[in-house]
Protein backbone atom coordinates (compact mmCIF):
# COMPACT_ATOMS: atom_id res chain seq x y z
CA UNK A 1 0.00 0.00 0.00
CA UNK A 2 1.16 3.40 -0.96
CA UNK A 3 0.07 6.98 -0.17
CA UNK A 4 -1.10 8.84 -3.08
CA UNK A 5 1.61 11.06 -2.59
CA UNK A 6 4.37 8.37 -3.10
CA UNK A 7 2.42 6.57 -5.83
CA UNK A 8 2.24 9.98 -7.88
CA UNK A 9 6.28 10.13 -7.16
CA UNK A 10 6.77 6.72 -8.60
CA UNK A 11 4.67 7.41 -11.31
CA UNK A 12 6.60 10.36 -12.39
CA UNK A 13 9.51 8.75 -12.12
CA UNK A 14 8.39 5.80 -14.17
CA UNK A 15 7.26 8.05 -16.67
CA UNK A 16 10.92 9.63 -17.01
CA UNK A 17 11.89 6.71 -18.22
CA UNK A 18 10.15 7.12 -21.37
CA UNK A 19 11.10 10.70 -22.28
CA UNK A 20 9.39 10.06 -25.68
CA UNK A 21 6.15 8.65 -24.34
CA UNK A 22 3.25 10.86 -25.05
CA UNK A 23 1.44 10.45 -21.13
CA UNK A 24 2.76 7.25 -20.13
CA UNK A 25 4.51 4.60 -21.48
CA UNK A 26 3.36 2.19 -23.52
CA UNK A 27 2.85 -1.51 -23.21
CA UNK A 28 5.62 -2.51 -25.95
CA UNK A 29 8.29 0.23 -23.85
CA UNK A 30 7.10 -1.20 -20.59
CA UNK A 31 8.06 -5.04 -21.57
CA UNK A 32 11.48 -3.82 -23.50
CA UNK A 33 12.25 -1.99 -20.08
CA UNK A 34 14.34 -4.22 -17.92
CA UNK A 35 13.66 -5.24 -14.29
CA UNK A 36 16.49 -3.02 -12.94
CA UNK A 37 15.55 -0.18 -15.07
CA UNK A 38 12.00 -0.24 -13.38
CA UNK A 39 13.02 -0.63 -10.10
CA UNK A 40 15.32 2.77 -10.13
CA UNK A 41 12.47 4.39 -10.75
CA UNK A 42 11.10 3.21 -7.07
CA UNK A 43 8.69 0.26 -8.46
CA UNK A 44 9.29 -2.74 -6.20
CA UNK A 45 9.68 -6.19 -7.44
CA UNK A 46 6.35 -7.26 -7.29
CA UNK A 47 4.87 -3.64 -8.23
CA UNK A 48 7.39 -4.07 -11.71
CA UNK A 49 6.11 -7.57 -12.45
CA UNK A 50 2.58 -6.19 -11.92
CA UNK A 51 3.35 -3.62 -14.09
CA UNK A 52 4.99 -6.00 -16.78
CA UNK A 53 1.72 -8.88 -16.50
CA UNK A 54 -0.51 -5.74 -17.41
CA UNK A 55 1.56 -4.75 -20.46
CA UNK A 56 1.89 -8.59 -21.65
CA UNK A 57 -1.97 -9.23 -21.21
CA UNK A 58 -2.71 -5.53 -22.90
CA UNK A 59 -0.19 -6.51 -25.85
CA UNK A 60 -2.03 -10.12 -26.47
CA UNK A 61 -5.51 -8.25 -26.35
CA UNK A 62 -6.37 -10.19 -23.39
CA UNK A 63 -7.93 -7.20 -21.53
CA UNK A 64 -10.13 -4.56 -22.98
CA UNK A 65 -8.90 -1.13 -23.87
CA UNK A 66 -9.75 1.54 -21.68
CA UNK A 67 -12.60 2.56 -24.72
CA UNK A 68 -14.24 -0.48 -23.83
CA UNK A 69 -14.63 -0.47 -20.22
CA UNK A 70 -16.90 2.45 -21.33
CA UNK A 71 -19.43 -0.31 -22.59
CA UNK A 72 -18.49 -2.86 -19.98
CA UNK A 73 -20.31 -3.40 -16.69
CA UNK A 74 -18.79 -3.77 -13.56
CA UNK A 75 -18.67 -7.56 -12.61
CA UNK A 76 -16.99 -7.98 -16.15
CA UNK A 77 -14.53 -5.22 -15.67
CA UNK A 78 -13.63 -6.90 -12.33
CA UNK A 79 -13.53 -10.31 -14.06
CA UNK A 80 -11.21 -9.09 -16.50
CA UNK A 81 -9.08 -7.01 -14.96
CA UNK A 82 -8.57 -8.76 -11.84
CA UNK A 83 -6.62 -12.17 -14.14
CA UNK A 84 -3.71 -9.37 -14.29
CA UNK A 85 -0.67 -10.46 -11.71
CA UNK A 86 -1.15 -8.06 -9.03
CA UNK A 87 -4.44 -6.44 -9.88
CA UNK A 88 -7.59 -7.47 -6.93
CA UNK A 89 -11.18 -6.30 -6.42
CA UNK A 90 -9.93 -3.34 -4.78
CA UNK A 91 -8.17 -1.97 -7.17
CA UNK A 92 -10.68 -2.42 -9.84
CA UNK A 93 -12.75 -0.67 -7.94
CA UNK A 94 -10.73 2.29 -7.57
CA UNK A 95 -10.70 2.46 -11.23
CA UNK A 96 -14.59 1.62 -11.87
CA UNK A 97 -14.62 4.71 -9.22
CA UNK A 98 -12.34 7.49 -10.07
CA UNK A 99 -11.39 6.68 -13.97
CA UNK A 100 -14.26 5.69 -14.89
CA UNK A 101 -16.64 7.64 -12.87
CA UNK A 102 -18.87 4.83 -11.92
CA UNK A 103 -21.73 5.95 -9.36
CA UNK A 104 -22.45 2.49 -7.18
CA UNK A 105 -19.75 1.28 -6.30
CA UNK A 106 -18.81 0.17 -2.62
CA UNK A 107 -15.43 -1.28 -1.84
CA UNK A 108 -16.05 -3.70 0.94
CA UNK A 109 -12.47 -4.47 1.83
CA UNK A 110 -11.64 -0.68 2.02
CA UNK A 111 -10.38 -0.23 5.42
CA UNK A 112 -10.97 3.28 5.35
CA UNK A 113 -15.13 2.72 4.35
CA UNK A 114 -15.07 0.43 7.51
CA UNK A 115 -13.49 3.09 9.82
CA UNK A 116 -15.54 5.53 8.08
CA UNK A 117 -18.35 3.20 8.88
CA UNK A 118 -17.05 2.72 12.73
CA UNK A 119 -16.67 6.86 12.76
CA UNK A 120 -20.21 7.99 12.08
CA UNK A 121 -21.64 5.08 14.05
CA UNK A 122 -19.29 5.75 17.13
CA UNK A 123 -18.28 2.54 17.22
CA UNK A 124 -14.54 1.41 17.95
CA UNK A 125 -15.25 -1.94 16.38
CA UNK A 126 -15.07 -2.13 12.42
CA UNK A 127 -18.05 -3.66 10.71
CA UNK A 128 -17.64 -6.82 8.51
CA UNK A 129 -18.40 -7.31 5.16
CA UNK A 130 -22.18 -8.55 5.64
CA UNK A 131 -22.94 -5.54 7.74
CA UNK A 132 -21.58 -3.30 5.05
CA UNK A 133 -23.55 -5.34 2.00
CA UNK A 134 -26.68 -4.40 3.60
CA UNK A 135 -25.90 -0.78 4.75
CA UNK A 136 -24.95 -0.59 1.36
CA UNK A 137 -28.12 -1.49 -0.63
CA UNK A 138 -29.54 1.98 1.02
CA UNK A 139 -27.27 3.98 -0.35
CA UNK A 140 -27.69 2.55 -3.92
CA UNK A 141 -27.73 4.11 -6.57
CA UNK A 142 -25.00 6.29 -4.94
CA UNK A 143 -22.93 4.18 -3.35
CA UNK A 144 -19.69 5.93 -4.60
CA UNK A 145 -20.75 8.96 -3.12
CA UNK A 146 -21.32 7.58 -0.16
CA UNK A 147 -17.85 6.54 -0.29
CA UNK A 148 -16.37 9.91 -0.54
CA UNK A 149 -18.13 11.26 2.73
CA UNK A 150 -16.84 7.60 4.45
CA UNK A 151 -13.58 8.67 3.58
CA UNK A 152 -13.73 12.22 4.73
CA UNK A 153 -15.10 10.98 8.28
CA UNK A 154 -12.34 8.36 7.87
CA UNK A 155 -10.08 10.90 8.83
CA UNK A 156 -12.07 12.26 11.64
CA UNK A 157 -10.82 11.17 15.06
CA UNK A 158 -14.58 11.76 16.10
CA UNK A 159 -17.59 13.43 14.82
CA UNK A 160 -17.83 17.03 16.16
CA UNK A 161 -20.78 16.97 18.51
Amino acid sequence: QLTAKAAATIFARVRGLFPHAHNAPTPQQLLRASDARLRSAGLSGAKAAALRDLARKACDGQIPELKDLQTMDDAQIVESLTQVKGIGRWTVEMLLMFRLGRPDILPLDDYGIRKGIAVIDRKRKLPGKPEMEKRGRRWSPHRSVACWYLWRAADMKRLPT
